[in-house]
């Protein structure tokens, strides 16, 4: 079994926050299942991806969940939302999720 890129996660984290959100008509339902998935994508990439880029990926993701909120009159709001899943992803995607994009590890000395 392949494993989801962590672009996924981060994108659909957003999509799933927003959705939780407006069923429950509670913001802050969306806001715990947003961070369970930043807190999801740290844990799985924090051994193989340098701290540099998942702190671009998390900054990234702050902004793109800015930008959904600026952008719901304009495109509506699952528009906003989809628009930042995207751009989220496909930051993930080139930062953390790309085969030359992750860093190896070095063999032990010893």
């Amino acid at each position: 079994m392949t494993r989801v890129p962590t672009a996924v996660v981060a994108g659909a984290s957003l999509v799933l926050g927003f959705a939780a959100a407006r069923i429950t008509d509670n913001p802050a339902t969306g806001a715990v299942i947003v961070l369970a998935g930043v807190g999801w994508c740290l844990a799985r990439e924090v051994r193989r991806t340098g701290w540099q880029r998942l702190a671009l990926v998390v900054g990234v993701g702050a902004g793109c969940f800015v930008l959904a909120h600026a952008l719901a009159a304009s495109l509506t709001p699952w528009g906003a939302v989809a628009l930042a899943a995207l751009v989220l992803g496909a930051v993930t995607w080139a930062v953390v999720d790309h085969p030359r994009r992750r860093r190896r590890r070095a063999a032990p000395v010893g």
